[in-house]
């Protein structure tokens, strides 16, 4: 239960501006002095496993998430101050906008715990964030109180207060949509109107003598450049909106220099018109995948000698076609281009047809276009398949870091007192040159030669007493190449002849076990 009478049942902390090499174990060794934690989370980019720069962090107890969110708030981790805040399960308070204000004109020195720290005095804050970029603050935050009761009194008091000697605005928080809305009946009665294309001849004068003719302005301005000379646009402010809309559609499209159409309409802002254009090209854009979806074939693997109108004759016996265009760069192709049919249907007798095809030289590529975001998908998806062998299994757990709620002790490595279970019993090697290695475990026949065991002593005393003897492998290879050299009368006396085996690939190789003389059978193991 935080301070106002809230309960958060979960305990869970959402951490943010976290540095991207900022880790599970770092959170881990931050957040443990203030309680037992359950499990901690940073959530990564599903294909580069990037971090995204926040984390969530499940404490025990309650208390104890409470006591690191106010102890720990903007401490610097990794040179970057970490932000603090309740973990908000249901986006529904976030997005309802209660208790959620707007500062801007802000001095760029305020910091988040600056803000922080000036807002606090008014209620309990559930987040506190200044919006930055690479530059440093933008000027502008946000502050989400806990209560309504508590953003209306940082409204009343702090509105129109001066913030390291600058003037700030304090409000209620609003969407995206109302503010479009709210925009856009402003944008009914507007006032200002900008011209352009009028020429370089026109001063402030000339423009306001043409204009004055359809109400009283406020003023008149032809935007100039460093020479003094005019840029070819201006604006005219009217004391009254009818006189402004009358204005717009009488003179837009006129000439007032040969050769000239003017444009008259509503000023604007830069934000306002990069958005307008901004839906333009994305209604264009929509149209113009409407319009090739199914009939616009992606083709490949071209011969150097193929252009625009070889690739169209080409394809030409497959139906109707609206475009054939080869990609090139400098003049040369790249080796790939489209063709588009009038119909799905002979865009996909097309691809049936010619995939696969040799034109010139060059076995073709042809399959229906995709956009980059489709093609994006498909291939982030086959990557998705390569690096991951088996279903996702709770892929939520699995990503984060979690611990035990009671300490467990660490556990300890024991010898295995069986040392038949780590023998192996298959050859190593192919028939080769013997050449020095290290001490082998293996399940060899003790050599005719005696030598000294060589291993420690607390090892033989962990052994079992009833395995058969394990000799050095390098031994044993000196054994067998002196029985060699020696000739082969020697194997008869107790030696078992070594057998050649041939390493498949392919095939398992069978593990094959070389019995001992029944004389030799028991002795003590020796690791």
């Amino acid at each position: 239960m935080n301070s106002s009478g809230q309960s958060y049942p979960l305990a869970s902390l959402y951490v943010g501006d976290l540095h991207p090499d900022v880790t599970e174990a770092m959170l881990y060794q931050k957040f443990s002095p203030a309680g037992p934690i359950t499990s901690i989370r940073v959530c990564r980019d599903v294909i580069t496993r990037r971090s995204l720069g926040y984390a969530y962090i499940n404490f025990q107890q309650p208390a104890d998430a409470e006591c690191a969110l106010d102890t720990m708030n903007y401490e610097v981790l990794k040179g970057r101050p970490i932000r603090i805040m309740w973990s908000q399960r249901d986006p529904g308070l976030r997005k309802s906008g209660v208790g959620n204000i707007f500062i801007k004109n802000m001095d760029e020195s305020i910091d988040n715990k600056a803000l922080y720290d000036t807002f606090s005095a008014f209620g309990n804050i559930l987040s506190c964030k200044v919006v930055c970029d690479e530059n440093g603050s933008k000027g502008y935050g946000f502050v989400h109180f806990e209560t309504q009761e508590a953003a209306n009194r940082a409204i009343d008091t702090m509105n129109g207060m001066l913030l390291n000697d600058r003037k700030v605005f304090v409000g209620h928080f609003k969407s995206h949509k109302e503010r479009q809305a709210e925009f856009g009946a402003k944008a009914m009665k507007f006032t200002n109107v900008y011209i352009k294309n009028f020429g370089d001849d026109y001063s402030d004068e000339k423009l306001q003598e043409v204009f004055s003719a359809f109400g009283r302005t406020l003023s008149v301005r032809v935007m100039m450049d460093e020479r003094g000379r005019s840029r070819g646009f201006g604006f005219v402010n009217y004391e009254n909106h009818e006189d402004a809309q009358r204005a717009v559609e009488e003179m837009n499209g006129k000439e007032l220099v040969p050769g000239r159409v003017l444009y008259v309409g509503r000023a604007q802002k830069r934000m306002e018109r990069q958005g307008e254009l901004k839906r333009k090209f994305e209604l264009i854009k929509q149209e113009r995948i409407h319009r090739y979806q199914g009939v616009n074939l992606y083709v490949k693997n071209l011969d150097d000698g193929l252009d625009d109108e070889k690739l169209r004759k080409e394809f030409a016996p497959y139906g109707t076609i609206t475009s054939a265009k080869v990609m090139t760069d400098g003049g040369h192709s790249k080796g790939f281009g489209f063709v588009c049919f009038s119909s799905p249907e002979e865009a996909t007798k097309a691809v049936t047809e010619m995939n696969g095809r040799i034109v010139a030289t060059k076995p073709l590529y042809v399959a229906l276009a995709q956009r980059k975001e489709e093609r994006k998908a498909i291939l982030t998806n086959k990557y998705m398949q390569r690096t991951m062998p088996g279903p996702v299994i709770d892929s939520y757990q699995q990503a984060g870091y979690y611990m035990s709620a009671v300490p467990q002790p660490p556990s300890r490595t024991f010898y295995n007192p069986n040392p038949a279970s780590t023998m192996r019993t298959s050859p190593r090697w192919a028939a080769q040159p013997p050449r020095p290695q290290a001490p082998y475990s293996g399940q060899f026949v003790r050599s005719a030669v005696p030598r000294r065991a060589s291993t420690p002593i607390s090892t033989v005393r962990q052994a079992s007493t009833q395995a058969p003897r394990i000799i050095n492998y390098t031994q044993r290879m000196a054994n067998i190449g002196t029985q060699t050299a020696g000739g082969r009368a020697g194997m008869s006396g107790g030696m078992v002849r070594g057998t050649q085996y041939k390493y498949s690939s392919g095939v398992r190789n069978l593990q094959q076990v070389i019995t001992m003389p029944a004389p030799m059978a028991v002795q003590q193991v020796i690791l």
